[in-house]
């Protein structure tokens, strides 16, 4: 597709002013069948604390369904759309928003990109339609870029809002994403696309039973002043030590627009968590898999950060107070993400944030 002039807009930080979060809701038709009163009970806690602070944007093809589940509020946007599954992170709009900010209100661009289920490990093409239902359906406001000639996952991606994106090679650089473009033409696609002056790799960190090749929202994420947060390992006996450590080595060599180092703070990781198709253990038994859990999948949200806690109660404290740290303006939030991890996610992954001005008003599809 014939590129689009974005000199004028930049990808904003995830703790820039919200207008929603959209889910794309679970049901018995997507892998979460044999656990849905569990992922339904975790999808439920996370639209009641989001719909407190801002609107919320519920995909599902059971509007009905899943309004029983919730308190009414004039908050919440249900939109009746046939879905694969519930990623919203992979499938939703990446915003780009006017970069003067003189409104919140005004300049937006909704960037479409192709989801192929992480490099066609999965079905996807309902999922890959969702954004144009959204915007068709007059959800959204902006001006809608097709995409979908380019492969990009929101969770693959991390911006400060002032021009660098972070992204790995792991994900962007593996099989079935963007064929045969090299790293230096995919960031070259990145920084036109994104309106990005820099992309920064990184070339380490990998969690085992993840499927989407090393997302970096997984890993590393991008907080006010120049902090960056991650997960760390001291185990060293742990699997993922070696790849952690690498990625650690990594973030320091790392330097802000200006030359300066980043504000490096060390997320822990959690104690390995198992699942042997009926419940959690903590050491590996024959025919259980570890999990990918992360405490860097959390949510920045209006007034809030929604953090995944992983029943570790030392890990979990340990885990919001860093995140405390890098966001000391916000509550922080603890929202129990073992169901989710059994699909190989966690909270960030199920979300999709709108910049302020994106959705205006409730308006319900059925």
């Amino acid at each position: 597709m014939e590129q689009q002039d974005t000199s004028r807009k930049v990808l904003p930080a995830e703790w820039a002013p919200q207008s929603a979060v959209m889910l794309t809701w679970p049901h018995s038709n997507t892998d979460w069948q044999p656990i849905l009163p569990q992922i339904t009970e975790t999808y439920v806690r996370m639209a009641k604390e989001i719909v407190k602070r801002e609107r919320l944007i519920i995909v599902t093809p059971e509007p009905n369904k899943v309004r029983q589940l919730l308190p009414h509020s004039p908050r919440i946007t249900y939109v009746k759309c046939d879905t694969n599954d519930t990623w919203a992170r992979d499938h939703g709009f990446i915003t780009l928003v006017d970069r003067e900010q003189k409104s919140p209100f005004t300049g937006h661009r909704l960037l479409d990109f192709q989801f192929n289920g992480w490099g066609k490990k999965f079905e996807a093409s309902l999922d890959n339609r969702i954004n144009r239902s959204l915007f068709d359906a007059g959800i959204v406001n902006g001006e809608y870029i097709d995409y979908n000639d380019f492969v990009l996952e929101g969770g693959s991606i991390e911006s400060d809002g002032e021009g660098t994106v972070f992204t790995t090679t792991g994900c962007l650089m593996a099989p079935n994403r963007n064929q045969p473009l090299s790293q230096d033409e995919i960031e070259e696609e990145l920084k036109k696309r994104l309106a990005a002056d820099r992309i920064l790799w990184i070339d380490h960190g990998d969690l085992v039973g993840d499927d989407t090749d090393g997302h970096i929202d997984t890993l590393v994420r991008v907080a006010p002043a120049d902090t960056l947060l991650y997960m760390g390992c001291d185990d060293e006996n742990d699997e993922q030590y070696e790849q952690l450590h690498k990625m650690e080595e990594d973030l320091r060599m790392l330097q802000t627009k200006s030359g300066r180092g980043y504000r490096l703070l060390r997320l822990p990781s959690p104690r390995p968590i198992y699942y042997d198709g009926e419940q959690f253990l903590d050491s590996p038994t024959e025919g259980a898999e570890r999990l990918p859990a992360t405490y860097a999948n959390f949510l920045v949200i209006n007034g809030a950060v929604l953090y995944p806690t992983y029943a570790q109660p030392d890990l979990d404290a340990e885990a919001a107070a860093v995140i405390a740290d890098a966001f000391p303006d916000r509550e922080i939030i603890g929202i129990d993400c073992r169901p989710i991890i059994i699909q190989h996610g966690s909270l960030h992954c199920c979300t999709m944030q709108f910049p302020a001005g994106v959705v205006v008003k409730a308006k319900t599809t059925e």
